[in-house]
């Protein structure tokens, strides 16, 4: 009872890792960690286990690179591993720990792990860590620990992270090609407009002829480019900087650009695929885990990653509330693909529906690989020839009046 309201009554005091040394009963030197309020609380705790504290001190929590969702994934993958193996869970977060080269994700497990030494379960331990550990994983998490499969929702959550990272990496490989060659492409464009027509501008000026239209536009660009450089790089870095921030902060600005995202040539079909398989996935691993369906549908919406599925994942879960079949609210929203129904319909019949949506995840996910490879080969050339006519349009632009004065000669 008493700890119960000590506890309520720091419950807004900013907890710190606290770094601690003392003396046991028997004069043994101790040393650990602990997170508390300030240095008061971390001796007053220790002097309640008996411990003669000697020295506290504020740990340092600067070093090493951020956390990624990668670091995450591999640590759950490490962690499903040795618990299946037998490794008792705080011992498994010490291997992990010490074992992780990533300094800020060691002081992460370890405050993790102190946590649950102190009694916290592993699910409440994650949920205060959000910016890395997400509802989906703490609400999977916490069905392992109710049900006594933890290790098993692990290894399934490891593979869940494992398949979703797979997926963003084949996105971005399939972008980053024509990223880069748009770049370089500007660069490249920049160059010729500041430095070399300037210097052909002045070679034509001693022919004391009548240019091109092709030249005096090409040369015309050129000298705004000279001129208003400033304003031109001011505009797309800042115009760029404005959209982005619009659209990581902006409810509909996000709702907008996910709608157009899904309704681009070629790369549309691949966003939209992905984020079936993102859906279907998380969808199959809740259930599995012995999520309610409703429940689950919380989590869904948002690991899909796109606004359009959040949407509808918000009317299927209210359809479902209200005693709607999963397949009848599938489909009301007109969002998901023929495929999908009919395996989510067969599973809700079978009563294996994390089965059949598993199994529609490893379809799309396949099929966002096989894309990514046509990409590749089909964006090449594509860029080729845009970067031809463009460059090339250039060019010749400002090798024609060499070519004329060689006509007259």
């Amino acid at each position: 009872m008493a700890t119960a309201v000590a506890a309520r009554g720091v419950k807004n005091v900013r907890e710190t890792v606290y770094e601690w040394e003392g003396r046991d009963k028997n004069g043994k030197i101790m040393r650990g960690e602990m997170r508390a309020g300030g240095e008061a609380m971390v001796s007053a705790s220790l002097r309640r286990q008996g411990i003669l504290v000697t020295k506290v001190k504020k740990r340092r929590m600067s070093g090493g690179r951020a956390i990624k969702q990668k670091d995450i994934a591999v640590f759950t993958r490490q962690l499903a591993t040795m618990m299946k193996a037998g490794v008792p869970l705080l011992q498994a977060f010490d291997i992990v720990a010490r074992g992780s080269p990533n300094p800020k994700l060691t002081r992460l497990l370890t405050d993790i792990r102190s946590d649950v030494e102190t009694g916290t379960s592993l699910s409440a331990s994650f949920r205060k860590h959000p910016m890395y550990f997400d509802a989906l994983y703490c609400n999977l998490v916490e069905a392992g620990e109710a049900g006594g499969i933890l290790e098993a929702l692990l290894d399934r959550l490891a593979l869940y992270q494992e398949k979703t990272l797979e997926i963003k990496r084949k996105i971005k490989s399939a972008l980053m090609y024509p990223i880069a060659v748009i770049v370089v492409a500007f660069v490249v464009l920049t160059v010729i407009m500041i430095f070399v027509i300037p210097a052909f501008k002045d070679v034509f000026k001693s022919f004391g002829a009548d240019l091109p239209a092709p030249t005096l536009a090409v040369i015309a660009m050129s000298e705004f480019f000279v001129t208003y450089w400033w304003a031109i790089f001011g505009f797309l870095g800042g115009g760029g900087y404005f959209f982005f921030e619009s659209w990581k902060r902006s409810e509909k600005m996000q709702k907008a650009m996910d709608r157009l995202l899904l309704r681009i040539p070629i790369f549309g079909d691949l966003i939209y695929k992905s984020v079936i398989a993102r859906w279907t996935r998380t969808l199959s691993t809740m259930f599995a885990a012995g999520v309610p369906l409703v429940e689950a549908l919380d989590s869904v919406g948002g690991a899909s990653g796109n606004a359009v599925f959040v949407e509808a994942t918000e009317k299927i879960q209210k359809d479902v509330s209200t005693g709607s079949a999963l397949t009848t609210s599938m489909q009301s929203t007109g969002v998901f693909p023929s495929m999908v129904l009919q395996m989510a319909a067969i599973g809700e019949e079978s009563g294996a529906l994390d089965h059949m949506l598993a199994k529609a995840a490893e379809f799309y996910e396949q099929e966002v690989d096989e894309m990514v490879k046509g990409l590749s080969s089909l964006m090449e050339p594509f860029i080729i020839v845009i970067l031809g006519v463009l460059i090339g349009g250039i060019v010749v632009s400002m090798y024609l009046p060499i070519f004329k004065l060689g006509a007259v000669v």
